[in-house]
């Protein structure tokens, strides 16, 4: 397979599994119906594919790096349970920026906000045991 075919299975793969995918997820699905490539390729076209902005890298403490075919700028929930990572779909805080920068001196770039719980289904799970 040529470069680009290799790009495009990563890309489709990243949009398929739409669960914010660690590499070794991108690889696992690739590997079933594409056993020669490499899990080096998927890291480096991974890689490749957000510093082009064709999908988010989403770093989270205590995770592996993750990726996100999602583009716009929105937020994410981690259950604390079963450890699911969701997408927050609410209206991106862009004049957080300036406040930090005015009130502090920092000068920010960009943010990411990351909520933490328990989601629905777990809720439903812990419900159902008691």
């Amino acid at each position: 397979m040529r470069k680009t075919i290799q790009r495009q299975i990563i890309l489709e793969t990243v949009q398929k599994l739409h669960s914010h995918p660690t590499v070794e997820e991108v690889y696992r699905e690739i590997h079933r119906e594409h056993p020669t490539i490499s899990k080096a390729t998927v890291y480096r076209n991974l890689h490749q594919l957000a510093e082009d902005g064709e999908i988010n890298q989403v770093l989270l403490p205590y995770s592996p790096e993750r990726f996100d075919d999602h583009l716009s700028h929105h937020y994410h929930f981690i259950c604390k349970r079963c450890a699911g990572i969701f997408d927050v779909d609410m209206d991106y805080l862009s004049g957080i920026n300036e406040l930090i920068q005015s009130t502090y001196g920092f000068q920010v770039d960009e943010h990411d906000v990351i909520f933490k719980g328990i989601c629905p289904k777990c809720r439903k799970e812990v419900r159902d045991m008691t």
